[in-house]
Order: C-alpha cells, then structure tokens, then sequence
C-alpha cells in the first residue's frame, strides 16, 4: 500500500509578506486601550458637563442675587439736590410786600409775582428770558398788599387789596408740540374781585382756598380783625347764577395778635397762629356757624407762629415758629373707641438757624419745604420724619418757594430779587429703615404701628411700606405648616422604614411621594374655595375630633394588646397601624353628625361669638388652620421621602446587631437608628422649612392677606412672597412699591440662603459626630 508523504504544517500563521498590504488584526491589548480612552473621553466630558452645569447654577444664583441688589439700592441712596444759576429778576419801583413763586411740572417755565407785577421767567437752556405782565391788566385798581395760594390746586392764587378786597388769579401752562419739541406758553386768567371783609380795610394776612362753586377766604386786617368770608355760587334752572356770601367775624375767638394763616384744601379747616406761640383750630363744615375746635400751645417756649400749612390730605399741619422750630401736629384719638380727637405733637424735625419764612407742600406725598429768614432751604417728609435735604444758597432771606408739581425741584425768590432754582433727586423720600421694620406713627392711628398698606381710593393717601408684618407673616404660616407637618411625616417614616411590613411599604412610600407632584395651585384652590367653607361650617366637630382622636386610638391600641396572643399572633407583622383606619373613620364621621351637639356643649350653642366673647378671638373663614393644613399637605412628602431614605440607608448589620443583643426594636430605634439617620433627617427639615417659607400660591388662594400680626389660629395673615403676587402686577416700574417688592424678595433669597447655610453646617456636623456608628 503506497502512503503519500506527509506535508509538514506550521501552527504559527505566516507573516504576509509587504506586498499583500493586509492590516494586522488588534491585539487584546490595543482594544482595551482603545476602551479605556473611550471612557476616560466620557468621563472627562461627562465631568466637564456637571462642573459646567454646577457653576452655570452657581452663577445664576449669583445674577439673582445681583439682580436684586440693584433694584433694591436706589431705595437707601441719600436724595440730592442740583443748583441751577440764579436769575436776577427785573427790579421794582418798590419793595414788594408780598411774593409768590411756582413753576411747571417740567421746570421749564416759572412765574413771580411781587405784589402786581407777574413776571414769567423761561428756564430752557441759554440764558433765560424775562416776560413782564402788564399790571394794569391784572389789576384795575388797587394795592396788592398781601397774597396768598390755594393748597393742592395748581397754581391757583389770590390778591388781597388795600381796599379790603380779593381778586383771584389762575396761571395755567399750555403744552404744544412742533416737530417733537415741546413748546409751554402760559395764561393768566383774573376772576371777580370779592370783598374779603365788610370794611375796606387792607388786608395784611390771607389764606385761600377755591373750588368750581365755591371760594372761601381768612382775612387779616390791618385793625387785627380776622375775618371769614365764604361764596358759594349756585346754578339756576334757567341757565343763570346767584352768588350768596356769609362773613364771620372770628376775632372774638382768637385773643391774641394773629401772626399766621392757613386754610385746608377742602376748606373744612382753617388753622389760625399768634404771637404768644398758639395754634387756634377752627372747624369750617358749617359754613354759617364755625367752631373753635381746638387751641394748642404749638411753640413751648412762646415763640411767634411765622407759618404754618396742612399737608396733603388736611390731617397734618406742619407748624413754624420764630426760634426755627419745625413740627409736624396731627389729630390723635384721646381714648380708643371714641371719636374725640387732640392735635398733638407727632414729629419734630431738625431747626432752622433763624426764623421760618415759608412752608411749601408737596403735592405728591407727605413731603414739604421750610425756609428761614437767613436763606436756608429745608426738605422734610412728615411720614419718615427725616429731614432729607438741607440747602444754603445765601442770598439772604427767602420770600417764597415753591415744591414743583412732581416733587423733583423747588424755585424760591430771595430778597434781592433773585429767583433761585433746584433739580432735586428725591424718588423714595417714605423709605427708611425705620418705616420698613419699626413703629411708624401714621395719620390716623392712635400709636406707631406697623403697618403694610401700599394703596388706597384717594390720591391723598399715605402709603405704608413695613414689612414687619409681611415677615411675621411669613414665619407664622411656617410655624403652623411644620408643626402639621414634622410629626406626621417623620412618624410616617419612622413606622414605614421600622415597622411596616415590606409588602406594605412598597405601595405606601410610592404613593406618598408622588403627593408631592401635586400642584399647589390645585392645593390652594381646594383649600381657599372647599375646605375653608366646610371647616367653618363644621369647626365645633373639628375640635371634637382633636379631643376625642388620640383618646380613641390610645383605647384601640390598649385593647389590642388585651387580645389573647393567639388572635394577635395572626395578624401579619407590621401593619397593626392599619387596624386603626377604621377607628379613625368612625371618630370623624360620628364629630360629623353631631357637630351641633358639639357647639352646643363646648360653645353654648354659637361658637363665632363665643370665642369673640370668652377668648377674644376672631373667626376668619380663611385662616391659619386652613394655611397650616394645605402648607402641610405640600411639604409632607418632602420631609417624609427624605427621612424614610435616611432611616432606611443605616446600615442593616447595626439594626441586626442591635437586636441580637437583646435590645427592642423601640431601644434600637432610639439610640441607634434615629442618631444614624439624624443628618437625614435634620436635611429634610431644612429642606421641608425652605419648601414652606417660598410657598406662593397656597397662602395666596387660602388666607385672607391680610398683613396683620396676631398668633391667633382663627385668623388670616400675609406672607412676604404672597405679598409680592399681589402687588406687582399694580407696582409702577421703579416706583416705591416696585422697590420694596423687590427689596421683600431679596429678603427671602438671604432668609433661605442663610438657612441652607446653617443647614448644611450642622449636617455635616452631625454626619462627622455619628459617623462611626
């Protein structure tokens, strides 16, 4: 048999040779090389991505802040003032006895008149231009000895004539544009003299005060006789008027030597000053029969009243005397609950050097400007009771000035015949740090009080900006949403990770935690809209519930425990809680049915006025139970989910250690579990306590607002970021309330970052104490 030969077999492969330009196959060692570089690239891009993400936080966090910061500062800036070069105005034949000044509301054109000589001063850029009124044209006949201007209405003025009469004059300023330049011409118009006394005497002191049909005038005679003079003019069926006039002759009721003059924007009141230092205050709503209201030692030491005005609004009277002294006198009740009433003194401003001269209103705010005899200008506001701007020209003493119509500049006359004119920056003159956290006497309250109200029917209102109640607010609907909260969800979590049998516990922790997606729209609308009502329909059954619950699950727990060990035995460990719904149910539906048993045994049968009269508490159908409820409701899920993680992530060898050395479940829960678990649980906390003190919507829609400081349950309250809801859709941009909105949210963002803060310190710490166990 023929064997062919064997043909030898190399087991190694053969090279190919470099002309068959095949590519060698990887090794083990390159591909695994080439997957670590793989993953290197992804873990530094994906670590690029997270460091990326954490500072864009960081740096948004950061915009926030700074964002705030600088809407808020403009409200703290000093206000300034910016002299513009005085003007000499034209000289006259004589001194004048009297002056008065104004401007418009753009400062682009002011007027003087010294006694009936109108000059109309052009205040443009370049130099300004003079335009004198011919007197014969404002005045017929007679010497101007005295003038007078109606408060808040313009630039409406009055003559008093040697001759015993009142001429009226209105100045109005007319805007026109011509090729988007703004052109302002003004006009004089004279009304009918009025006799402003019986004798034609001159007139050397007057106030004034107009309205369409009616003209009331104090007259000061050159005899000493003060006389009130009201006109009122009524329309008759056929198209004509008839003119009817009542004087009154006051002097009897002022005894000494009259010095100053004002009447009240509604001619309701009329404020006379003497020499000897006193104030008498007359009331005007009868016209034919006026009362003698009031008479105040207005300067203690006796000096000479030089002026005096009301501001806006006619409840305040700003009071200068000789010695400079400048006070803010207001009506304040003697005893809470009447009506009666006492001028008193309520704010005293930093003197003068000299006698005041003049004191000029702002028609804005509770602002107003004093002058002195040696030509000092000052710049008050009565609410803050802060003298904000004090100016010294020097150009001797101030015959007039005048607040400009948008509170943002003054022109005053000196006595060489010089007009003087000041921008004034002042946006914010009402916000201090005292208005925004301290007792702040307001026009109409009995004390300083802290008071949040930012808006009101009437353009004379005094806004009140303190935020002390929106912060009390905030901390008591805290306060009444962790106490809900906390016990129950770290109970709730304590029982699920501990007790629960895990079957259980696998349908109950999702099911809560998926709460927490709720909106708190939704929440505060059912609160607000349906719980609200139901729990003031049924608040005796309410309270019955919180006597008898605990008593009733405190018995079904004891007669649990009677059982025989048997019929216990049976019942699956871990859910012996749940044998307590039905009780539970059972406690709440029987205080359903007998809620009128219950009013009447704990309320006498009407539990609004029993609480009114036994506890002096207030029932508000939207309250801080409601509030502390619904709050509760959004947080529990929160601090539960965090708490139950934290109780279950301590280690299970400890747990199992613990109880084979005899300890009880409750002894390793104490002493071991809880301690292991306490910078969890103190972060859920923290966490649950953040989540309740930015909540919005819930106290928006279910409290009442109201910016009160009471502890009461029965009660509404305000918070800070509700408050910020609320107003800012009304808020002018840049205005006061705009700022302090602002101002209310940077608040907030330091309140939550300082609790963060201290929060995470004392996690830590507490993470370093225990973490040995």
């Amino acid at each position: 048999m023929n064997v062919p030969p064997l043909t030898p077999v190399s087991v190694f492969p053969e090279e190919p040779s470099p002309g068959q330009g095949q590519a060698a196959t990887p090794t083990l060692v390159e591909r695994l090389l080439t997957r670590r570089q793989i993953r290197l690239l992804t873990d530094r891009i994906t670590h690029f991505i997270i460091k990326m993400g954490g500072i864009s936080i960081m740096l948004c966090i950061l915009g926030m802040c700074v964002f705030l910061v600088k809407e808020v500062i403009p409200l703290f800036l000093s206000p300034h003032a910016t002299p513009i070069e005085p003007i000499q105005l034209s000289p006259l034949d004589r001194p004048a006895a009297s002056t008065l000044v104004g401007i418009d509301e753009h400062q682009e054109l002011a007027y003087v008149l010294r006694d009936h000589v109108l000059e109309f001063v052009f205040l443009g850029e370049g130099t300004a231009a003079l335009s004198k009124v011919p007197s014969r044209g404002l005045l017929p006949d007679g010497t101007v000895t005295a003038l007078a201007r109606a408060l808040g209405k313009g630039h409406s003025l009055a003559l008093g004539t040697g001759d015993g009469r009142l001429i009226p004059v209105t100045i109005e300023f007319t805007q026109d544009f011509h090729d988007e330049a703004r052109s302002i011409a003004p006009s004089v118009r004279v009304g009918t003299p009025i006799a402003a006394a019986p004798t034609p005497q001159p007139v050397t002191k007057l106030a004034y005060q107009s309205t369409d049909s009616e003209v009331r005038i104090a007259a000061l005679l050159q005899d000493q006789h003060l006389w009130l003079t009201s006109t009122r003019t009524v329309s008759r069926p056929d198209g004509t008027t008839a003119a009817s006039t009542v004087q009154i002759d006051l002097t009897p009721n002022v005894p000494g030597r009259v010095t100053a003059l004002t009447l009240a924007s509604r001619m309701e009141l009329l404020a006379v000053g003497t020499e000897d230092g006193k104030v008498y205050h007359f009331d005007l709503r009868d016209t034919a029969k006026p009362l003698l209201a009031e008479t105040t030692q207005a300067s203690e030491q006796g000096n000479t009243i030089t002026a005096m005005a009301y501001l806006m609004g006619d409840r305040s009277l700003v009071v200068g005397d000789a010695a400079g002294q400048v006070v803010v006198w207001m009506p304040v009740r003697e005893h809470p609950g009447t009506n009666q009433t006492r001028m008193t003194a309520v704010h005293r401003f930093a003197p003068h050097q000299s006698a005041v001269t003049d004191i000029t209103i702002s028609q804005r705010d509770k602002g107003f400007i004093t002058t002195d005899a040696e030509g000092g200008i000052r710049l008050h506001h009565s609410t803050s009771a802060q003298t904000l701007l004090t100016l010294s020209p020097k150009l001797g003493s101030l015959r007039s000035a005048y607040f400009s119509p948008k509170a943002d500049g003054l022109v005053s006359v000196s006595e060489n015949n010089h007009l003087l004119q000041f921008h004034i920056a002042n946006p914010y003159p009402e916000i201090t740090l005292a208005t925004l956290f301290a007792p702040v006497m307001y026009e109409g309250y009995e004390r300083p009080e802290l008071v949040w109200q930012s808006s009101s029917g009437s353009d004379d209102f005094e806004a009140k900006f303190s935020l002390t109640p929106l912060i009390f607010g905030t901390i008591k609907g805290t306060f009444y949403a962790i106490l809900l909260a906390v016990p129950l969800a770290v109970l709730a979590a304590i029982y699920t990770s501990m007790f629960m049998h895990p079957d259980y516990r696998a349908k109950i922790k999702p099911t809560i935690e998926i709460m927490a997606a709720l909106p708190t729209v939704v929440l505060g609308f059912l609160a607000g809209l349906w719980f609200a009502p139901v729990l003031e329909r049924n608040f005796p059954a309410m309270t019955g519930m919180v006597l008898v619950a605990p008593f009733a699950v405190a018995a079904s727990a004891g007669l649990f425990l009677l059982l025989p060990a048997s019929i216990r035995h049976r019942i699956r460990p871990g859910v012996e809680a749940l044998l307590m719904m039905p009780v539970i149910i059972a406690v709440v539906w029987g205080c359903l049915a007998t809620n009128a048993w219950w009013e009447s045994f704990l309320f006498n049968g009407h539990y609004k006025p029993w609480l009114q009269t036994h506890l002096g508490l207030n029932y508000d159908q939207r309250n801080a139970i409601v509030v502390g409820i619904a709050m509760g409701f959004a947080i529990i899920p929160i601090i539960y989910s965090i708490s139950e993680e934290a109780l279950t992530n301590v280690p299970k060898n400890l747990i199992a250690g613990s109880l084979a050395l005899g300890a009880t479940r409750w002894q390793t829960l104490m002493y071991l579990v809880l301690i292991s678990a306490s910078p969890g649980i103190f972060s859920a906390l923290m966490i649950g306590l953040g989540r309740a003190v930015g909540e919005t919507m819930i106290v928006l829609m279910a409290t009442g607002n109201t910016p009160i400081m009471d502890w009461s349950v029965l009660n509404g309250f305000r918070t800070l970021s509700a408050n910020i809801a609320v107003e800012i859709p009304e808020a002018p941009h840049g205005g006061t309330l705009y700022r302090t909105l602002f101002l209310a949210g940077l608040l907030l963002f330091i309140a939550t970052f300082l609790l963060n803060t201290v929060a995470e310190l004392v996690r830590q710490r507490l993470r370093k104490k225990y973490s040995q166990f």
